[in-house]
């Protein structure tokens, strides 16, 4: 039997009609077996919330929003709830509306202790407080409401006069430092072959101390011997003698500066340095004589007369070392 074409395109209309049919009670949360249960719950806000979206029970999706509609007062709107799975509902449990993690605005039942299940066609409680994270947002748009008018009202014309002031100041600043640091790179590259060579330095005179650990050793060993023999001196009895010897050596010099003592008399008393001087004086004027009148001294009469002439009276001009004082 040969089928017509406008019966294939009946049948396959008929066909997409019951699959569309099919389809929106799916997304109106009907399951296919008829065997959902519906509930209904009323809220005040229901934040975005459409049909189609999904009814959540400890995180799992156990439905979908059916219907949205206004309730008789026009002051809360009703909800349709439908239940796929074989799931009972208690009297104290409750429906609130939140939002996923992906942003997905659903309701979320969280059952409650009681024994007592709701009806098909029943009404959950509803707990019309707001979604934690929109609150937290909300509060903290309020605060940086309040932030940014009191900022305002601090940033008068003056002031933002004298912000940009100081912007300007750090931007010259920021200038600065750069300038600065570009010449202290500068500085460090040109200076880079002596830092390395005092580098070296430091680190032969490591390497000379290393070595010569021994010796500073026994260095410092002698210095803690010398030391320690200092200390076993007594230093106080030499230093006793010492002050004795300074007291004496201070009489001694008293005696010699006073007029007590042959010491004292030889150094103090003029009358020995003039007769010392006059004493000098005539032995001068002796010599002189002697050596012009040798023979009023000696008396040889072989070959001339006796010198009868006068004595001399002072020294030659010759003499001195000894000038003649008369006394």
């Amino acid at each position: 039997m040969t089928i017509s074409n406008e019966t294939k395109v009946g049948a396959l209309t008929a066909i997409a009609i019951a699959l569309l049919i099919l389809g929106f009670n799916f997304l109106k949360g009907k399951s296919f077996n008829g065997k959902n249960t519906h509930y209904t719950a009323a809220f005040d806000d229901i934040q975005g919330l459409t049909t189609s979206n999904p009814v959540v029970l400890y995180g799992k999706q156990v439905g979908t929003v059916s219907d949205i509609g206004w309730n008789d007062d026009k002051r809360t709107i009703k909800v349709g709830i439908g239940i796929k799975d074989d799931i009972n509902i208690t009297e104290d449990a409750y429906a609130v509306i939140t939002k996923s993690l992906l942003g997905t605005v659903q309701v979320e039942i969280r059952q409650g202790t009681s024994s007592k299940i709701i009806p098909n066609g029943g009404s959950i409680k509803t707990n019309n407080i707001p979604d934690p994270l929109m609150s937290n947002i909300t509060s903290a748009t309020a605060s940086l409401d309040r932030l940014l008018s009191s900022a305002n009202d601090i940033l008068d014309t003056s002031s933002k006069h004298n912000l940009k002031v100081v912007l300007q100041n750090l931007n010259h600043i920021t200038a600065s430092l750069a300038v600065t640091t570009n010449a202290l790179q500068q500085l460090v590259a040109a200076q880079s072959s002596t830092i390395a060579k005092t580098l070296s330095n430091t680190e032969n005179l490591t390497a000379s101390l290393q070595k010569n650990t021994a010796q500073l050793g026994t260095v410092m060993d002698n210095a803690a011997t010398a030391t320690g023999n200092l200390a076993k001196l007594d230093l106080q009895s030499t230093l006793t003698g010492m002050n004795n010897t300074i007291t004496e050596l201070k009489n001694t010099i008293a005696n010699i500066n006073s007029s007590n003592g042959t010491l004292g008399l030889l150094l103090n008393d003029s009358r020995l340095y003039n007769n010392l001087n006059a004493t000098s004086n005539k032995l001068n004027l002796l010599l002189d004589d002697f050596r012009i009148h040798p023979k009023r001294y000696v008396n040889i009469s072989v070959f001339g007369k006796k010198d009868k002439s006068g004595p001399l009276m002072q020294p030659l001009p010759d003499t001195v070392n000894a000038p003649y004082i008369k006394p």
